[in-house]
C-alpha cells in the first residue's frame, strides 16, 4: 500500500505530545501540589521507557544506516533529531514547573528540600554523621581509565562523576583528565529525612555525597563533582527460531540490556564543557543525546513523596473502588454467571471479583480445569497464588506466561518456575508472537454436564494496576464464547491451527480483517443514505491500513469519534479527508487503558472490548482478542461510557490537524469531568445495591415449613 505521507503524524512525536499532556497536569495550578508532583514523576518515568525502547530502536536503525521512511515520511535519523529537539524542550519545561511552581508551593506548606547552603547546624551534624556512619561505607568509587571501557553502570541509576586535579600530561603538554565515578546503584536512600522543627524536610543523597566527596579521595583535590545518569538501549529482540530454551534465552536478553549502547546522558546543568566532552567520548554519544538538567535528576523517584503522611491536604481525595452493584461481596461467581453476563469497569468498580473468580475456581470441587493467560502480574499476585493452589488440589491448570512482556521478563520467569514447581502446565507463548490476550477459562462439572465460565479483559491480571488503570472486565458462560475460548487456548498451547471462531476475533488472524470489514460496512451504509457511526476507544492508533479505512469512511460522511490516549498517527479535521473525524484524549488521575469499540451496524449496535490497540504489532504480531458484548444492558452501558468521554470539558484535549492538542474549553457549559462522572455513577450504583440488600427481610423458617404457603 503506497502511503501519502501528508496523511500521517509521526508516531514518536505524537507520543511526545501525549507525554506533554501528562506534563500539563503537573502545570495545572488547580490540582493539589503533591498530585502535580505525581504527574512530574510520571512524565519522567514515561520518558525513561520511551528512550529505552523507542529511541533505542531508532538509534539502532540509524547506526546501521537504515533510511527507510515511516508513514509520515521521516527516516530514523530524522526522527532522532526531532525527538531530541522536542524532548529537550520538554525537560526544560518539566524543570521550570518543578523549580518555579511545585517546589516553592511545597516549601510554603512545610515540605522542603534542603541543599548544603541552607542546612541548620543540627541538620549539618546529622548529615555528617549519616555520611560517615553509613553512606561512606556503602558507596564505592570507581576509577575511570581513559584508555579502557567506561565502567558498567546500572541502567538509569544515579552516579556522581568526580574530576580530580591531575598532574599527568600528554607528549604535547596537555593535562590528562583524572576521573572517578561513584555509582549509587540500588542504594535506596535517595531522600534523606532531616531533623526539623516542623513539617517535613529532606535532602537528596547526591547532595550529601557531594558535600563530603573529598573524604573518598584522601590526598587528592576534587575539582568538579556532578550527578548524572545514563539510559541504555533496551530494544533487543529474541531470535525465537534459534531459542532451544526460551527461558534461558530470555535471561540472556535481560543481561544484554545491561550492556546496551548509551542513548541518553542526563547530567547537572552546571557541569563543565570539558567534562561533558569526556563523558560523550567514553559513552560514544553525540550532542543530541546530552540532557543538561537544571534541577534534580530522575524526577520519577519523587513518587516516593506523593503519598507522604501528614500532607493529605496536598493530595487528591481518594476514590476507592466500589463494589459492583451486580456482584455482592459473598456471591458465588459461578451461580451469577450461569444466570447472566456480568460487566465491570475498573477502577471505579473493584477488581476483587476477578481475583475471587479464580480463587473460587481453585477451591470449587466441581472445577476440573483452569486455563489462563498471564502477561503482567503484581509482585505478590493472589491470582498466581490461586493457580498454584488449584494445581496443588489436583485441578488441571494451564498458564500461558508471556516471558517476552517487556521489562516484566524477570518477574514472569520467576512466576513460571513457581507455577511449574506446583504442577501447573506452563506454556511460554507462541513462537514469534507475544500473547497479549487477557482470558481465563474455568471448566466446571455440573448436573447438566460440562460448562465453561470465562473472564475476558482489556487489562492485565494485576490487582495493583487495576486500581490505577481504567479497564473493562466481562464475565460470561456463553456456550459459543466458551467453545471459542477453548479453541483459542488450544491454538496457543498446542499445535492446533488458528481458525474462524463463532464470536471471538483474534489477532493475528482475524481482528484486522474484522475491523476493516466493520469500518467498510459503515462506509457503505452511509453511501446508501443510511445512518452510520463509529466510536472507538484505544490507547494507540498508528496502523496505516486502519487509518486509511477511517479516512474513506469520513469522506463518505460517516461520523467517527475516537478516544485515543497516546500516540495517534491519524490527522483529523482535514477538509475532504478527515473532516468527520474527531479525536480526543483524556488525561486524568486514572490511566485510560480500556479498548472499547462501537459500530452502528444499521441500528444493531455492535460493541466489542479488546486487548488490542490499533497498531501493526498488535494486529499482526501478537495474540489478541476482540470480544463482542451482546447482553443489551452491558452493551448499552459500554456505549454510555464511550459517550461520556466525549462530553468531558475538564480533562479532555482535542487533536488538531497540525498535530497539536488543544484542551477543550468549557465556555458556558456545565463542568463535566468524565472520570469523576464514572466514579459517581459507580458510587451511586453501589449505594443503591447496598440499600436494596438492607431492605430485604429474610425470615427464619421453621424446620419443614413451606415458604410458599400463605
Amino acid at each position: 500500500m503506497e502511503l501519502n505521507h501528508d496523511h500521517f503524524f509521526n508516531r514518536e512525536l505524537s507520543w511526545l505530545e501525549f507525554n506533554d499532556r501528562v506534563l500539563g497536569e503537573a502545570r495545572d495550578a488547580t490540582l493539589p501540589l503533591l498530585e502535580r508532583l505525581k504527574f512530574l514523576a510520571i512524565t519522567s518515568s514515561n520518558l525513561d521507557e520511551f528512550f529505552k525502547v523507542r529511541v533505542g530502536g531508532l538509534d539502532m536503525l540509524a547506526s546501521r544506516g537504515v533510511t527507510k521512511l515511516d508513514p509520515s515520511g521521516l527516516s530514523p535519523a530524522d526522527q532522532l533529531n526531532l525527538i531530541s529537539q522536542r524532548t529537550q524542550q520538554m525537560v526544560r519545561e518539566q524543570m521550570t514547573c518543578f523549580l518555579s511552581e511545585v517546589e516553592p508551593g511545597l516549601n510554603e506548606t512545610g515540605l522542603r528540600r534542603r541543599t548544603r547552603e541552607d542546612l541548620s547546624e543540627k541538620q549539618l551534624r546529622f548529615v555528617k554523621e549519616l555520611f560517615r556512619g553509613e553512606i561512606q561505607a556503602v558507596l564505592t568509587p570507581m576509577k575511570v581509565e581513559l584508555d579502557q571501557e567506561f565502567p558498567a553502570l546500572i541502567q538509569e541509576s544515579l552516579s556522581l562523576c568526580v574530576r580530580l586535579k591531575s598532574t599527568e600530561t600528554t607528549a604535547e603538554g596537555e593535562t590528562l583528565p583524572k576521573l572517578a565515578i561513584i555509582p549509587f546503584n540500588n542504594y535506596s536512600l535517595r531522600f534523606v529525612t532531616l531533623p526539623s522543627e516542623g513539617g517535613y524536610e529532606y535532602i537528596l543523597l547526591e547532595e550529601i555525597v557531594a558535600m563530603f566527596v573529598d573524604e573518598f579521595f584522601i590526598g587528592e583535590q576534587v575539582e568538579e563533582c556532578v550527578p548524572f545518569r545514563i539510559t541504555r538501549n533496551a530494544d533487543f529482540s529474541l531470535r525465537e527460531d534459534q531459542a532451544l530454551d526460551l527461558m534461558s534465552q530470555m535471561e540472556d536478553l535481560i543481561e544484554a540490556r545491561k550492556e546496551g549502547a548509551c542513548i541518553r546522558l542526563e547530567i547537572a546543568a552546571d557541569v563543565s564543557a570539558d567534562l561533558v566532552t569526556i563523558l560523550q567520548e567514553k559513552l560514544e554519544l553525540d550532542d543530541a543525546g546530552v540532557y543538561r538538567v537544571t534541577g534534580p535528576l530522575d524526577m520519577s523517584a519523587f513518587w516516593e513523596l506523593v503519598g507522604l503522611s501528614g500532607f493529605e491536604n496536598l493530595q487528591i481525595n481518594d476514590w476507592p473502588a466500589q463494589q459492583s452493584s451486580e456482584i455482592g461481596p459473598s456471591d458465588n461467581l459461578f451461580e451469577l454467571m450461569s444466570q447472566k453476563d456480568l460487566l465491570l469497569y475498573h477502577p471505579y468498580e473493584s477488581f476483587e471479583p476477578v481475583v475471587r473468580f479464580i480463587e473460587q475456581a481453585a477451591d470449587d470441587d466441581d472445577v476440573l480445569a483452569i486455563k489462563q493467560t498471564l502477561y503482567r502480574t503484581s509482585r505478590n499476585s493472589p491470582i498466581v497464588a490461586a493457580l498454584i493452589k488449584a494445581a496443588e488440589k489436583g485441578k488441571y491448570v494451564t498458564a500461558v506466561v508471556e516471558l517476552k512482556a517487556r521489562f516484566d521478563e524477570a518477574r514472569n520467569i520467576e512466576w513460571a518456575r513457581n507455577l511449574e514447581q506446583a504442577g501447573v502446565q506452563v506454556i511460554y507463548g507462541v513462537q514469534g508472537l507475544k500473547t497479549h490476550a487477557k482470558i481465563c477459562v474455568v471448566v466446571r462439572r455440573e448436573p447438566q454436564g460440562i460448562r465453561r465460565y470465562m473472564h475476558f479483559g482489556t487489562g492485565n491480571y494485576n490487582e495493583v494496576t487495576a486500581r490505577l488503570y481504567s479497564d473493562a472486565s466481562l464475565f460470561t458462560s456463553d456456550d459459543d464464547l466458551g467453545a471459542d475460548a477453548t479453541s483459542f487456548m488450544y491454538a496457543i498451547t498446542g499445535y492446533s491451527q488458528p481458525h474462524l471462531y463463532n464470536k471471538l476475533e483474534a489477532a493475528p488472524t482475524t481482528i484486522r480483517t474484522k475491523l476493516l470489514d466493520l469500518i467498510e460496512g459503515e462506509t457503505e451504509r452511509k453511501i446508501q443514505g443510511q445512518k452510520a457511526e463509529i466510536i472507538a476507544k484505544v490507547n494507540t492508533l498508528v496502523d496505516p491500513e486502519i487509518i486509511e479505512a477511517l479516512y474513506r469512511a469520513s469522506q463518505a460522511g460517516v461520523k467517527i469519534r475516537l478516544n485515543i490516549r497516546g500516540a495517534c498517527a491519524l490527522r483529523p479535521g482535514v477538509k475532504d479527508l478527515s473532516e468527520n473525524i474527531k479525536v480526543v484524549s483524556i488525561i486524568d488521575r486514572f490511566l485510560e487503558h480500556a479498548r472499547i469499540l462501537y459500530f452502528h451496524q444499521g441500528g444493531d449496535d455492535l460493541v466489542y472490548i479488546s486487548s488490542a490497540d490499533w497498531m501493526p504489532r498488535n494486529l499482526d504480531r501478537r495474540l489478541e482478542l476482540m470480544v463482542p458484548v451482546e447482553d443489551i444492558k452491558n452493551r448499552d452501558r459500554l456505549l454510555d461510557i464511550l459517550k461520556i468521554y466525549f462530553k468531558d470539558n475538564v480533562k479532555a484535549h482535542q487533536l488538531q490537524p497540525d498535530g497539536k492538542y488543544r484542551r477543550l474549553k468549557r465556555g458556558k457549559k456545565a463542568r463535566f469531568r468524565s472520570q469523576e462522572v464514572l466514579y459517581q455513577q459507580a458510587r451511586e450504583a453501589a449505594n443503591r445495591a447496598s440499600q436494596t440488600s438492607r431492605t430485604v427481610f429474610m425470615p427464619h423458617q421453621a424446620p419443614g415449613s413451606d415458604s410458599n404457603r400463605m
